[in-house]
């Protein structure tokens, strides 16, 4: 029987493309309405005449199809009747058996010449994950038998603690125990997992679920990711789980009891069992978590073990020593150090600028075991022998980054190297080395040194490394970030009316409650603002270096009784000073640096709560708009406004000679 393939196309049909595929290539690049309409048209009749097509040639398909079933018919016919009355006769050769669905298939393969489909096979140079896999490739079949006494697991994907997607799978039910959605019995996630898990010891409990005693090391470091915790430094402590925990002598632990602290902050809970150790710390943590407390409580528990202050050791001056950038801060720490070294019996006396030093000296008359100063007035007053450090030993720096600033590092090494040289107590009194021919004594630390810095740049570098001994090293979270709880916001507003204005409108939306602080760059403008504020009917007050220290501290207590609404700042603010409870901050300046903006929106967003910042911008910010996008890009709360996010500046980073050599063009 003559068989017939697929028909090739007629001479007719390929001219007929040839000229349509001319005709589409001289078809202009802009049609008018009219030629639009008769191309669809054209289009239309082609699409007809191809489905004739097509349906002519599934019909020519159909009957060559039937013809060949039929002659496969005929044959079988014919060998039936040849064959022997024999019902059944399995092993003739003549017995053709009835057609099988692999008959039609070899039928359609040899009549219309359809090929077998073939596997896709993919190129080694395409990177992508190919699912495409047959059905006997299937390695878990449920014909496969399992193993005798046992239920076979398939491939599962696993979340969470050992469950499908959070949930039981509905395996193994543990009689005598109840579940509450279920009934009696408690189903585990996956049986076999649970019973290695047994085997090999894993516990896959949730950290919080154990005991102190259960943890192993594969829950603190667990512990340490929920917490952002990240420390090097060698034979680091384990971090605090709760208080009560830790090997805080009990005397701090009724006096934390007392103050109201609930849980550990996450740089308290690791610096505070390093300190305990009296071990050199570089602790880098974002302003507003809580460093005052992770380095009070290591010191009172060193000097509580140091003699008591007497006659004859008193003018030896302090136990331990506190360096901060500003008065402001100082104050606060020295506020927050007596909560604690008032109940111990400890004296701790602030040493700023902006007070008589005489009245520094009196409050010194009987001795202090701690004494918390800034860099410069410390320097002077070691200078005029009004104190010495004879037996200080515990030293705490902190937002070091900021007292290198403000230009404190000269001070600063002044004041390191006059603390005492001696070897500390316990210490290794001293080792020989040979270097190059010539015998050297090592000696052990002369002191406990602990630094705290929310970001690190070469000068607390050097710092660090001159004064501090394999110091174990604390980051949490993102060194220099700003943190995660305040919501950044920016606008665009163009001069001082329309920001004035602006302001206004955001204080009188009633969405932010006192205390709020708005930062400017100059003292003037300080002023400025807050007396149209105050024309407006709010209570503001103003912070900068213009005012002496006893206006600056009203300014700050009026913020914080609520005698005050808002507080126009300067930098001077920016850094350490702690109001409980700001809603809101307000740059009506942005600052020069992306630092100092950090720390400025740092004032709101403390201590786990929830803060809003809101900058005003304007073109003059071009330098720190590109730091400003990227800083704004990493909160998981905050949003790049678009008109920020298409700025030019924003797009590569503007130097101030780049910008002065612009306005000269511009001005050319």
């Amino acid at each position: 029987m003559a068989s017939s393939r697929s028909q090739p196309l007629s001479i007719e049909t390929l001219l007929q493309k040839q000229k349509e595929e001319k005709e589409s290539a001289a078809k202009p690049k802009f049609l008018t309405k009219e030629q639009r309409a008769k191309l669809a048209l054209e289009k239309r009749e082609q699409e007809i005449r191809e489905q004739k097509e097509r349906e002519e040639r599934a019909r020519q398909e159909r009957e060559t199809l039937e013809r060949g079933a039929e002659e496969h018919r005929q044959k079988q016919r014919e060998r039936e009747r040849a064959a022997p009355s024999t019902p059944l006769i399995t092993d003739s050769a003549e017995y053709v058996p009835p057609m099988t669905d692999n008959d039609l298939s070899a039928i359609r393969s040899r009549y219309l010449g359809v090929d077998k489909k073939k596997r896709k096979i993919r190129k080694m140079n395409d990177r992508k994950f190919v699912f495409d896999w047959d059905e006997q490739d299937d390695t878990f079949s449920a014909e496969a038998p399992a193993a005798v006494g046992s239920q076979r697991q398939g491939a599962q994907v696993m979340f969470g603690r050992g469950h499908i997607a959070g949930m039981d799978d509905g395996g193994t039910v543990v009689p005598g125990k109840k579940n509450d959605a279920e009934g009696p019995g408690t189903q585990l996630a996956d049986a076999l997992e649970r019973r290695r898990a047994a085997k090999t010891g894993i516990d896959e409990r949730h950290w919080s679920e154990k005991k102190l005693e259960e943890m192993r090391e594969r829950d603190w470091r667990i512990f340490r990711e929920d917490f952002s915790i990240a420390s090097r430094g060698g034979q680091i402590p384990h971090p605090l789980r709760s208080w009560t925990e830790s090997d805080i002598p009990q005397l701090l632990l009724d006096v934390i009891e007392r103050i109201g602290y609930k849980e550990p902050s996450p740089i308290q809970r690791q610096a505070i069992p390093i300190g305990l150790q009296n071990r050199d710390i570089i602790g880098i943590a974002e302003t507003g978590s809580g460093k005052t407390a992770a380095f009070v409580i290591p010191m009172l528990s060193f000097i509580s073990k140091l003699p008591l202050f007497t006659d004859e050791n008193r003018h030896l001056g302090p136990y331990s020593l506190i360096l901060a950038p500003t008065r402001e801060l100082a104050q606060q720490i020295e506020s927050e150090t007596k909560k604690f070294a008032g109940s111990l019996g400890f004296t701790c006396v602030s040493i700023v600028g902006g007070r008589a030093v005489e009245e520094q000296q009196f409050n010194l008359r009987a001795g202090a075991e701690i004494i918390i100063a800034t860099p410069g007035r410390l320097k002077d007053v070691i200078e005029r022998h009004v104190i010495v450090l004879s037996q200080c030993r515990y030293i705490v720096m902190d937002e070091a980054d900021r007292m290198v600033n403000l230009g404190f590092e000269a001070d600063l090494t002044f004041i390191l190297d006059k603390l005492p040289s001696d070897t500390m107590e316990g210490e290794d009194q001293g080792e020989q080395m040979d270097i190059d021919g010539e015998t050297m004594i090592k000696k052990g630390r002369t002191r406990v040194t602990t630094l705290f810095s929310a970001t690190m740049p070469p000068p607390v570098e050097r710092l660090a490394k001159k004064y501090l001994k394999r110091p174990a090293i604390i980051t949490i979270g993102e060194a220099g970030r700003a943190v995660d709880t305040v919501e950044q916001r920016v606008e665009f507003v163009t001069g001082d009316e329309k920001k004035k204005q602006r302001m206004l409108e955001i204080l009188n939306s009633g969405q932010y409650a006192s205390p709020i602080i708005a930062f400017v760059n100059q003292k003037k403008t300080a002023d400025m603002v807050a007396k149209d504020l105050q024309r407006a009917g709010w209570n503001a007050a103003t912070l900068h270096s213009g005012k002496n220290q006893e206006q600056r501290e009203a300014a700050l207590q009026s913020l914080r009784t609520g005698e005050a609404d808002i507080l126009v700042a300067t930098d001077l603010a920016g850094r350490g000073i702690d109001v409980t409870d700001v809603t809101l901050v307000i740059n009506y300046q942005m600052s020069n640096t992306i630092e100092a903006y950090v720390h400025r929106i740092g004032r709101t967003g403390r201590a786990g709560k929830q803060g809003t910042a809101i900058t005003f911008l304007t073109n003059d910010d071009e330098e720190v708009m590109y730091d400003l996008r990227q800083e704004i890009s990493k909160s998981p709360v905050s949003k790049v406004p678009p008109e920020l996010a298409k700025h030019e500046a924003a797009q590569h980073k503007v130097s101030k000679e780049m910008k002065r050599k612009r306005d000269a063009e511009d001005q050319g």
